[in-house]
């Protein structure tokens, strides 16, 4: 499957510093695309580069197999796209709003604008000036635009900022729909890790500006990474066990009580005997799997060990 969008070595640097550095991202066509990082990873800055908005220091773009100019309007008539907090005419309707995108992108299909509001839950406000909505109304209607056009590729950066629960499933439903009935290839940003974990086909993992990982999800689900959760009185004492009595060093002391024990191969019965042995209380102990959250924590800490 080819790729619709790529970043090759994409660095971008102001004043002597580098926000990011040597970027490579592959989006293949027809999947969804989570980017992941802590904030102040570099997400903003590299989508505000796929998106032409920003010019890179050194490195590229490709979008649909051309590479990015700052000429290529054409190329970017075929992407949607919503960078940080939408902007709007306040003192004009959503309805207005979405109507005056449609004229300078050059797009006139009946019904366009009708049907973004629909899809976004925004039909009865459609005719409200947007000064008069909600945090979570405007981050809807800037999807709305960013759709409006039906692009090949939509590029979204935090969707779900300001949305409550039902609006984030909302968005996840929708998501998945125009994937599924317009074929549309989705990145989005997000520190939602659990939203990105039930819609993403494949991730990216950045920090400190660089690419950590690209990876699909079943690859993670596919990998041996489950654990055994253990919970103790103490759990310095129960670290002291796992470390002299059983000879483990493949484990993370998560706080007071808590340890996340990632050699798996050790029986739960023989870790129970030996903390009871040492009079360790034991409050329970299970095995688990690990989940993206997990996996995103576990890459992240091991960047920050190695910077």
């Amino acid at each position: 499957m080819p790729n619709i969008l790529q970043t090759n070595q994409l660095t971008k640097t102001i004043d002597g510093r580098d926000l990011v550095k040597n970027v490579n991202i592959h989006v293949k066509r027809g999947e969804i695309y989570g980017f992941l990082g802590p904030n102040g990873a570099g997400k903003t800055t590299v989508m505000k580069m796929i998106t032409n908005l920003w010019k890179p220091t050194s490195g590229s773009v490709e979008l649909f197999g051309e590479k990015l100019t700052k000429s290529s309007y054409e190329v970017l008539k075929r992407m949607g796209s919503m960078i940080e907090f939408p902007c709007f005419y306040d003192h004009m309707s959503g309805k207005e709003n979405l109507q005056l995108h449609c004229e300078y992108m050059g797009y006139f299909t009946p019904g366009c604008v009708e049907n973004a509001l629909e899809m976004l839950g925004l039909s009865e406000a459609g005719e409200q000036p947007v000064k008069r909505y909600s945090l979570g109304m405007k981050q809807r209607l800037g999807i709305a635009r960013a759709i409006l056009c039906k692009p090949e590729l939509l590029v979204l950066d935090e969707p779900t900022n300001g949305l409550d629960p039902a609006g984030m499933k909302q968005l996840r439903d929708l998501f998945g729909m125009l994937r599924t009935e317009y074929g549309i290839t989705i990145i989005l940003s997000s520190h939602m890790l659990s939203e990105v974990e039930s819609i993403a086909d494949m991730i990216g993992v950045i920090h400190h500006g660089r690419m950590r990982t690209e990876i699909s999800m079943r690859e993670i689900s596919e990998k041996n990474t489950a654990y055994i959760e253990l919970t103790a009185g103490d759990s310095r004492k129960a670290a002291y066990v796992l470390t002299e009595k059983l000879g483990l060093d493949h484990f993370r002391v998560m706080d007071e009580r808590s340890i996340r024990i990632y050699d798996t191969r050790i029986d739960t019965q023989d870790i129970s005997k030996a903390l009871a042995m040492h009079e360790v209380q034991l409050v329970s102990i299970s095995k688990k799997s690990e989940s993206l959250e997990d996996y995103f924590l576990k890459l992240t800490e091991e960047g920050e060990k190695s910077c």
